[in-house]
């Protein structure tokens, strides 16, 4: 059986966290099929391989299904380890690969909360981004050009969404937050990883992604208590 049918991804053009999966396929080098889930309406597939969540992404590789973006990049990186490697050989180097991507997963509140911030609270949720993102530039990127050295690894993967969904959540807010001026390391980073083929050829639509962004704004914040 071909690799493309082995190796199938069910994701959402809008969704980041879909993109990692992406790109790690893709850095890797492994052929698949990808198929677009409808969010409102999602497929039988979907819902049947992933009962617990029922979200996107989902890959599922030789009938076998795994689920959430960041098992799934782990996945990828043991599942196809003679190809392309995503973390570093040494046990030092990938634990600190690991740390920086659950320090991650932890501050995923503060950009939703920035993101679904109001005009009384915008200020004061920006600077928690912005604090969080010093800790990500000074502890994790370093002066170095990807966070695991000279090529992008899983690190910068879990944290590429910054490179094109941050911009629209700040023209959103009328903030910004990741410039040259404030961030400069970061701000470097975010542009080598956008220029790289691989990446840029899988962005969406920016125009597309910021009427996205606008709509589940107003979506969630239709829904707040007043």
């Amino acid at each position: 059986m071909e690799e493309s049918k082995q190796v199938r991804l069910h994701g959402f053009w809008a969704s980041p966290y879909v993109h990692r999966v992406i790109w790690a396929l893709k850095l890797k080098g492994v052929q698949y099929e990808y198929i677009e889930e409808d969010l409102p309406n999602k497929s039988a597939a979907l819902l049947e391989l992933n009962p617990v969540h029922k979200k996107v992404p989902l890959l599922v590789h030789g009938g076998n299904p795994v689920a959430e973006s960041v098992v799934i990049l782990n996945y990828i990186e043991e599942a196809w380890p003679h190809h392309t490697p995503l973390l570093p050989k040494d046990p030092h180097g990938r634990a600190t690969a690991r740390f920086w991507i659950d320090f991650g997963q932890q501050k995923s509140s503060t950009f939703w909360a920035f993101f679904l911030s109001s005009e009384e609270n915008r200020e004061e949720n920006a600077r928690k981004v912005l604090e969080t993102l010093e800790m990500i530039e000074d502890g994790g990127l370093g002066d170095k050009k990807f966070f695991g050295g000279d090529a992008i690894g899983l690190v910068d993967l879990f944290y590429g969404w910054l490179v094109h969904w941050l911009e629209p959540m700040e023209k959103i807010n009328g903030v910004r937050i990741l410039e040259a001026t404030t961030l400069p390391r970061l701000h470097r980073w975010s542009l080598d990883f956008k220029q790289e083929p691989l990446i840029k050829e899988s962005l969406p639509d920016s125009a597309m992604l910021l009427g996205q962004l606008q709509m589940v704004k107003n979506r969630f914040t239709l829904y707040q208590p007043n």
